[in-house]
């Protein structure tokens, strides 16, 4: 007989899992819009290559960078406050050994365990690794994993790259007449896939992402694309 399969993540697992998709979902999806927004309100303005080209770059450059410090920094903020809890974590381990067992038994009581039940397990989880136990139970935070702030990073930066390269390609390869459709339909295309894929790797509704995605970039295209074409008709 063949036994049920278990693939649901748990713990650290899954939290490192978010993690990183959150990132790089972000980094992707701000690099579609983003760069399509801008490129789709030139070529509202004008279609001349060098200049959607130019303006294309000079986003895709600007927020890669833009996304890879400003993640870069928000982790390294979590990583130091996760660093700070330890300390103080290891602090009253050291001055309150037994207010520190007593505070791990009651959050297994929580759990659901029962109070001889949540003692045996605090004093054995203690006598193995106090720090950890109290990391993992307590605080939420695996001393092992921290979060790293350059994983976050690079994951925002090449993920907005990857992004931005499909509007900046889709807007200075086609022809002239081609150009503005073929970026809102790829563009538009992309972020459906970005937002199914997300909400499938997070367990959650593929379609309201994907429509959601979707209905985000078109506003964000049709806004900057009507401001292109009015500053082009007053001749800015």
């Amino acid at each position: 007989m063949t036994e049920p399969t278990h693939d649901e993540a748990h713990g650290g697992a899954l939290a490192e899992r978010l993690n990183w998709l959150r990132a790089a979902v972000l980094g992707a999806n701000d690099g579609i819009v983003s760069t399509a927004g801008l490129v789709v309100g030139v070529a509202g303005a004008t279609d001349d290559r060098a200049a959607l080209l130019t303006a294309g770059l000079a986003g895709l450059l600007a927020g890669s960078m833009s996304m890879a410090a400003g993640e870069y920094v928000s982790v390294s903020t979590q990583r130091d406050s996760e660093k700070a809890a330890l300390a103080v974590e290891k602090r009253e381990l050291r001055e309150q050994p037994e207010a520190e067992l007593e505070e791990l038994t009651e959050l297994l009581q929580d759990r659901g365990l029962s109070r001889d039940v949540a003692r045996e397990a605090a004093v054995q989880l203690t006598e193995r690794d106090a720090l950890r136990a109290h990391a993992r139970v307590e605080l939420g935070i695996d001393p092992d994993q921290l979060t790293n702030p350059w994983h976050a990073a690079w994951a925002s930066f090449l993920s907005f790259t990857v992004g931005a390269l499909l509007p900046l390609l889709a807007i200075v390869l086609p022809p002239t007449d081609w150009r503005l459709a073929v970026t809102v339909l790829s563009s538009l295309a992309a972020l459906v896939l970005t937002g199914w894929s997300s909400a499938r790797l997070g367990a959650a509704d593929p379609v309201r992402a994907a429509l959601r995605n979707m209905a985000g970039g078109a506003l964000a295209m049709g806004v900057t694309y009507a401001a292109g074409t009015l500053l082009g008709a007053a001749g800015v």
